[in-house]
């Protein structure tokens, strides 16, 4: 039996360079009955644990470092003893919203991590963050892509840390090469697939190189 995915959405606000926004962030829990992952713990650590309904939390995947996707991140992992996942090159982020509190482990390109018996490849996207990353579960038929892809085209590059090329490189290289009726799920908004936004993305490609 493979793992199931839950969402919910939570709302607080992302701040940097000095500019702070109010939004709206998507959360996944994938898992079953028993044990399960968080993608992004935004905002809320109550509501997340509560959604989490008393499984056994494995660990707290960040697909990024901005602080509206980490922010609820320390106080869900001292809830629940689960370790904060985060690509090496996000920690300099991590650091401005918890500069006290590192991460109990790092995100690499292709680990594998596995809950439910279910996998889900680690795919390192840099472009939005330096430390950006997806997650491919091909069981499922499903990507979580944070801020690097959503419905309509690429995640922002217009602040530090971020950078135009190279999101469309990532979004080119790693994510357009999945089959087209993958599911995206994303950081921010409603879920697509990698069909859907293959056309339009032809242009954000050109404009990119």
């Amino acid at each position: 039996m493979t793992a199931r995915i839950d969402h919910l959405t939570t709302s607080g606000t992302f701040s940097l360079d000095g500019g702070v926004w109010e939004v709206d962030n998507n959360v996944w829990i994938v898992g079953d009955k028993d044990e399960a992952i968080v993608v992004d713990a935004a905002h809320d650590a109550d509501a997340i644990a509560r959604a989490l309904a008393g499984r056994r939390l494995t660990a707290i995947v960040c697909t990024h470092a901005h602080d509206d996707h980490v922010g609820a991140a320390p106080a869900l992992a001292e809830a629940t003893g689960a370790p904060v996942l985060l690509h090496p090159e996000d920690r300099p982020l991590w650091e401005r919203t918890h500069p006290d509190r590192a991460p109990e482990g790092e995100l690499a390109d292709g680990q594998v991590l596995t809950v439910a018996g279910t996998e889900l490849t680690v795919l390192h996207t840099p472009g939005h963050a330096p430390g950006a990353v997806c997650l491919y579960a091909p069981a499922l038929g499903t990507v979580f892509t944070g801020d690097t892809l959503f419905a309509g085209g690429p995640g922002a590059t217009g602040r530090s840390f971020s950078d135009f090329p190279t999101i469309i490189d990532s979004i080119r290289t790693r994510l357009l090469t999945l089959p087209p009726e993958t599911v995206v799920r994303t950081g921010h908004g409603p879920s697509t697939t990698i069909g859907a936004e293959a056309p339009h993305l032809q242009e954000w490609i050109t404009r990119g190189h």
